[in-house]
């Protein structure tokens, strides 16, 4: 949650304590909330995430309900105008928590975890960020596969893990196949 003010670093206080209630009752996490003066509007993000992933319903939903409650407490952002963006938090949000780590099992990540050694690096080099795919992950700490070897790192140790884009990402169990294109019917002509 973000604030460049005392003033806005207020209200912002108070935006999170109106809506956090809503989120997690709801079942999703509030995971950021920004308030951007635009002039004689604000601009109120509300980045909302949960485990089973997030669907444009959902953020449906939850766009109707914050607004329903930012509009029960005029107070908070005052009468001026403001947007509403309701989001779900992008591939390049940083995993941070376990809970971030947890979602992304599966995925590769790009981070920087000291106690953890590539396998083509000798000891004690560590100096380009490591790259592995999440394989595990608790309340303490996260399973990476690093080249084919499971390295089991405590969360305290790790820096910011980035989501790596991957165009051909290796499918859970079967190969998926593209279908088959049927030919074109040939339609109005006579043979």
């Amino acid at each position: 949650m973000r604030g460049n003010t005392p003033i806005a670093a207020a209200t912002q206080d108070r935006l999170v304590a109106l809506i956090s209630p809503v989120v997690q009752g709801a079942g999703y996490d509030l995971e950021e909330l920004i308030l951007t003066p635009m002039g004689r509007r604000s601009q109120l993000r509300v980045v909302i995430d949960r485990d089973e992933g997030i669907s444009l319903d959902d953020i449906a939903a939850m766009s109707h309900a914050v607004a329903d409650v930012l509009d029960d407490d005029e107070g908070v952002i005052g009468k001026a105008p403001y947007v509403l963006e309701v989001t779900s938090p992008g591939v390049d949000r940083p995993l941070t928590e376990a809970r971030h780590w947890r979602r992304a099992i599966g995925r590769l990540v790009e981070v920087t975890a000291p106690s953890v050694r590539r396998p083509d690096e000798p000891d004690g080099s560590q100096s380009a960020p490591l790259r592995g795919r999440i394989v595990g992950v608790d309340e303490m700490a996260v399973t990476l596969d690093v080249a084919g070897i499971e390295q089991v790192v405590p969360l305290e140790e790790l820096g910011p893990g980035r989501i790596q884009l991957e165009f051909n990402r290796p499918a859970e169990g079967a190969k998926r196949e593209r279908p088959q294109r049927q030919p074109k019917a040939n339609k109005g002509r006579a043979s």
